[in-house]
């Protein structure tokens, strides 16, 4: 592959969430695989996270083991709410930042046709297949799958469960960007503009802003409520700020023009608040009083959403500066990775929930039960997803 961003348009559809893949038209000459690179790490972040929740953190997932441990518990909950804290709200920051080249190249029509195709037939795969397939796995049902399958129709669950529920919210954002531009009569091609980007005071004044958003959307919505489809409400003033920024960034060329600088004072600043979070939750009692910091009229949700604003911001910019700088380059091996990374996110459950329902038996302290499935785990996903994507068809989707 090309070692310039004049990527054929077939890599970038290939990898079809558009957090997900990088169709993006920098200036001439100018290499992009940090983007590759970045969404391989986060989508394997994704798994370790899913992991983490199996092995003992707070949360909701198709299996857990049933070694309990406190100290894995605390450890695993503290790596989920940071990972929590930035990385979705990360694939929201691409996704935003790839949609206007693709519309302003394919035009309103091609581009939504091409969305439902890429988006819409594996979000119906995930929720009519797979998401019964892995409960069935998981829960270890003692009758016939199709007894069970039947059942689970007859119960109607909700679109977009488990992971698939950001597919989804991928779905919605992007109507609701043709229907942005259809609206407001946008010329089809609008040129990039080089201007200057976030200084450090605009981007702490997004940041004090979205933590009030964020502060008094949990007002209705705490964090783990889930009032439609899979969506968890409480992280969305997030999703969609960072999603609207990144459509500003794609026109204003920010991810190529962020200061080295700028990015390591903000990686700074995360890593200083990542490093006061276990002290900060024992401090103010979060510890028996995890409701407190979930939304309400309480100060410690006015700091968790601080913190957590923090945190996202923080990351982003510091690991986008990072990665152009250090890890700007692909081989073949890079190229694979990058190609799979939707397929890997679409059905790393079906990898993960049987291989941790296997090793249930294995006595075996939970943090390092946890490393060694994390271990097996990634790998296996990035080649089981590789595989797929080699099989006709699959890849026009995947």
């Amino acid at each position: 592959m090309s070692s310039h961003v004049e990527r054929t348009t077939s890599h970038g559809e290939n990898v079809a969430s558009q957090a997900l893949s990088t169709e993006f038209q920098a200036p001439k000459g100018t290499r992009v695989f940090f983007v590759d690179n970045l969404r391989v790490s986060l989508t394997a972040l994704v798994i370790v996270h899913h992991l983490a929740i199996t092995y003992g953190a707070l949360g909701a997932w198709y299996y857990q083991d049933p070694n309990k441990d406190m100290l894995a518990t605390v450890v695993l909950s503290i790596l989920i709410a940071i990972d929590q804290a930035f990385f979705m709200g990360f694939f929201f920051l691409l996704s935003g930042y790839f949609i206007p080249g693709s519309y302003d190249r394919k035009g309103g029509r091609t581009f939504l046709w091409e969305r439902f195709l890429r988006l819409g037939i594996p979000l119906l795969i995930y929720d009519l297949v797979l998401d019964p397939l892995i409960i069935y796995m998981a829960g270890g049902i003692h009758q016939s799958y199709w007894s069970f399958y039947s059942a689970f129709l007859l119960k109607g669950k909700m679109i977009g469960d488990g992971p698939s529920w950001f597919i989804l919210a991928l779905l919605y954002f992007a109507v609701l960007y043709v229907l942005g531009r259809w609206f407001t009569r946008q010329r089809e091609s609008q040129l990039r503009t080089e201007s200057h980007p976030p200084t450090f005071r605009g981007i702490l004044l997004f940041v004090l802003a979205l933590t009030v958003v964020t502060f008094v959307v949990r007002f209705w919505w705490p964090l783990n409520s889930y009032v439609i489809f899979g969506f968890q409400l409480a992280e969305f003033a997030q999703y969609i700020s960072l999603f609207v920024i990144g459509l500003l960034a794609y026109r204003r060329n920010w991810f190529l023009r962020l200061s080295d600088a700028l990015g390591r004072v903000w990686l700074r600043i995360a890593i200083g608040a990542m490093l006061s979070f276990p002290i900060m939750i024992i401090a103010l009692g979060a510890v028996g009083h995890a409701d407190l910091f979930e939304g309400g009229w309480h100060w410690q949700a006015l700091l968790y959403a601080l913190w957590e604003s923090v945190v996202c911001v923080g990351l982003c910019i510091g690991l986008l500066v990072l990665f152009r700088k250090h890890l700007n380059a692909q081989g073949r091996v890079g190229k694979a990775l990058s190609a799979s990374a939707y397929t890997v996110y679409l059905i790393h459950p079906l990898i993960i929930v049987p291989l941790a329902y296997a090793a249930r038996t294995i006595a075996l302290y939970p943090l390092l039960k946890f490393a060694l499935v994390v271990l097996i785990a990634v790998p296996s996903c990035f080649l089981v997803g590789y595989v797929l994507r080699e099989i006709p068809l699959l890849h026009k989707i995947l």
